[in-house]
């Protein structure tokens, strides 16, 4: 029988615009009760960009935990009430890569970090690329993003090379990889 793991108390110790730090104290097995320390986040959506030519959508951005400039997958917050995910996808692509997509798909869906966060990003798969009509007005660090095409063949050694380290782009990139082999 599996454990129920009751969370008996929370507290929040932070909330910001895209994650709280709480604590949850949590009845174990055995009758005790542990604090589990996590962030709270609003979840998130990334997309695979890709164009006839087999080309992937990467964006670098730089990313202040890290202190460096990371290559991604467009991506962004879960954060407008009631928008479906594909529709944030698609409004990610617009800000982020000044794209839109005439097809869309789930591809996969990831707890980024589960042992200290919530955050679940959806990645989807994108297809059918356009050029938006007008373009989004970036600020902060995405005034700084590099939008870069690159053959998902490069872009998957990008990966094995050390190049391209977000987890998310990760699982994006190899998704997406394996789904077309299926196809083909």
């Amino acid at each position: 029988m599996t454990h129920e793991y009751r969370v008996v108390e929370t507290t929040e110790r932070f909330h910001g615009k895209i994650f709280d730090v709480v604590t949850d104290l949590v009845e174990m097995p055995g009758g005790g009760v542990a604090p589990r320390d996590y962030l709270k986040h609003v979840g998130a959506v990334g997309v695979v960009a890709l164009d006839d030519e087999l080309r992937v959508v990467l964006v670098r951005q730089y990313r202040h935990p890290v202190r460096r400039f990371l290559w991604e997958l467009p991506a962004g917050l879960v954060d407008v009430a009631g928008e479906e995910a594909a529709a944030t996808a698609q409004r990610e692509l617009a800000e982020e890569a000044d794209l839109t997509a005439g097809r869309i798909e789930h591809l996969v869906d990831l707890h980024t970090t589960p042992g200290a966060s919530s955050e679940l990003i959806r990645l989807f798969l994108a297809t059918e690329l356009r050029e938006v009509a007008e373009l989004h007005q970036r600020a902060d660090e995405e005034a700084e993003i590099e939008v870069r095409r690159v053959a998902l063949a490069d872009a998957l050694k990008m990966i094995f090379e050390g190049e391209i380290t977000n987890g998310p782009a990760v699982a994006g990139l190899l998704a997406a990889d394996a789904v077309l082999r299926s196809r083909a």
